[in-house]
């Protein structure tokens, strides 16, 4: 008897174990969809991580009142919140193109999963309370509650995402927690009421699971190709985000979370407009820094320059610099410019890199993708540009893409604010990039004798750039702002900058 009741308690503190990593699991796919699709990380992660401890406490709560057929409720409680987790990232993906209320939506699934895992812990403990010591019962639960919360927090950027896609795992931890039901109503089978009935229930709910898995990335086509509304022709997720490559006629289009980060119709203007005039009034063209950039397509346009030695391109993305290496369209694009034994690329946080790196360039182009979140925010904040700045030589010059003027006027002066704390002279100027509209920059020197219309260096073959800095550097009224804040790593002011104006679009 001692021996039965020993194993009834183990399957039930492991099934415990499976709600905290599963619970977690799902949790960390809202967060991840919501960032991928609506931006904003952390803002995202804040509310979806509130929502779901609230509603954790509101299933805690009703959990008095299930008194009866405790077991039974209790498995029939995990088969829904493995369809409902599981089921989750695919109800999201298809939903955001089709219709207008996508956030009520997820909102409303981190609800309900919430509400499930937070009914399951009480009503576990209720079922245990009389054949295990209390002490013991309550340690034991939150060890097993703990420890499963840790695996999925070192799992899901590690292994689950890298290798499945955000899809793809919930589905599988969906399974898993209808699997722990399948393995409950054999194994308890004498405890339980209804047997027959329970394990139709979780077999049945376990292959809805499956065909969806095995059918995943075909719904995800569908539901990207919504989105995109082009053919894609490359999908793939790395630890830090998600790519997609698409093709309509003859254009090529980068998306990274959901953003348009170059067409290949117009981004000769985009990177001809970054790379050039601050390399050619640059005193000194050997030592090039790139800070992002990942897809090789500023250092394409750096190599173009015979006075260039070395290039050190810094971009935490792996999975993105080895993508732009390796596939044969878009080694094209920038003509195979990170297979050249001229540059040498680093998989690094720059923050980091820059604060701990030694060494000294002549030419710097930050390429960071817009600060739509505070991990992006701290590359455009005072104390980065002063780390930046002890890295260049007296004479260097370094330039920075700075968002939209036009649809983003105060989050680009804040940026031209913030680097005037630390250069002694700073401007900026702008480009029609015909994708994305009026996109500018912000270029400084680290020498106050450096002039931004000097042309020390050129190279032929430019389509749009023509070294004229003048031209480029006249804002009419509709592209000015004032009265804009510095960017501070303890205000981040830029991050709600660009919120506010973007989030208007």
């Amino acid at each position: 008897m001692a021996s039965k009741f020993l194993k009834f308690e183990y399957l039930l503190l492991f099934a415990v174990f499976t709600i905290a990593t599963c619970g977690l699991v799902y949790e960390l796919v809202a967060g991840t969809l919501a960032s991928y699709l609506l931006g904003d990380s952390v803002r995202h992660f804040s509310f979806i991580i509130g929502v779901y401890l609230f509603s954790m406490g509101i299933g805690s709560y009703f959990s008095k009142f299930f008194r009866r057929n405790m077991l039974n409720t209790f498995v029939e409680i995990e088969i829904l919140v493995g369809v409902v987790g599981g089921l989750s990232s695919v109800i999201l993906f298809i939903l955001f193109e089709s219709v207008s209320y996508f956030q009520p939506i997820l909102y409303s699934l981190v609800f309900l999963t919430g509400c499930l895992v937070g009914l399951e812990i009480p009503l576990l403990m209720n079922i245990l309370k009389d054949r295990v010591r209390f002490r013991d019962l309550v340690s034991n639960v939150f060890t097993f509650d703990y420890i499963g919360a840790l695996l999925a927090s070192l799992l899901f950027p590690l292994v689950l995402v890298p290798k499945l896609g955000i899809m793809r795992t919930s589905l599988l931890f969906g399974m898993i927690n209808i699997g722990i039901a399948i393995v409950l109503c054999f194994m308890l089978k004498n405890e339980l009421q209804r047997t027959g009935i329970l394990k139709i229930k979780a077999i049945g709910s376990f292959l809805l699971l499956l065909v969806v898995f095995i059918f995943a990335d075909t719904i995800l086509a569908y539901s990207e190709g919504k989105l995109y509304g082009e053919n894609i022709i490359y999908t793939h997720s790395t630890p830090y985000q998600r790519i997609v490559l698409t093709h309509n006629k003859n254009d090529y289009r980068l998306y990274l979370n959901n953003n348009l980060q170059f067409s290949s119709a117009d981004e000769y203007r985009y990177h001809e407009a970054l790379v050039h005039p601050a390399m050619s009034m640059a005193k000194k063209a050997e030592h090039i820094l790139v800070l992002g950039g990942g897809d090789g397509l500023a250092v394409r346009e750096i190599l173009k320059y015979k006075d260039v030695k070395d290039i050190t391109l810094v971009d935490l993305d792996e999975g993105m610099t080895n993508l732009f290496k390796t596939n044969v369209i878009l080694t094209g694009f920038n003509h195979n410019s990170l297979n050249q034994t001229k540059v040498t690329v680093l998989n690094k946080d720059a923050y980091v890199w820059a604060k701990s790196s030694n060494m000294v360039f002549d030419v710097a182009i930050i390429d960071f993708p817009d600060p739509s979140n505070y991990s992006l925010g701290k590359l455009y904040s005072l104390n980065f540009y002063a780390t930046i700045k002890h890295l260049l030589s007296p004479d260097a010059v370094v330039v920075v893409q700075t968002t939209s003027p036009y649809f983003a006027p105060k989050s680009f002066w804040c940026i031209n604010k913030t680097m005037k704390e630390i250069f002694p002279k700073v401007d900026s100027y702008h480009a029609y990039v015909p994708s994305f509209g009026e996109w500018g920059y912000t270029i400084a020197a680290n020498n106050t004798a450096t002039h931004f219309d000097d042309v020390r260096r050129k190279v032929s073959g430019l389509r749009f750039y023509n070294y004229n800095f003048n031209r480029f550097n006249y804002f009419p009224k509709d592209m000015i702002s004032k009265n804009i804040e510095i960017n501070r790593l303890d205000n981040q002011i830029l991050v709600r900058y660009f919120d506010e104006e973007w989030g208007k679009l």
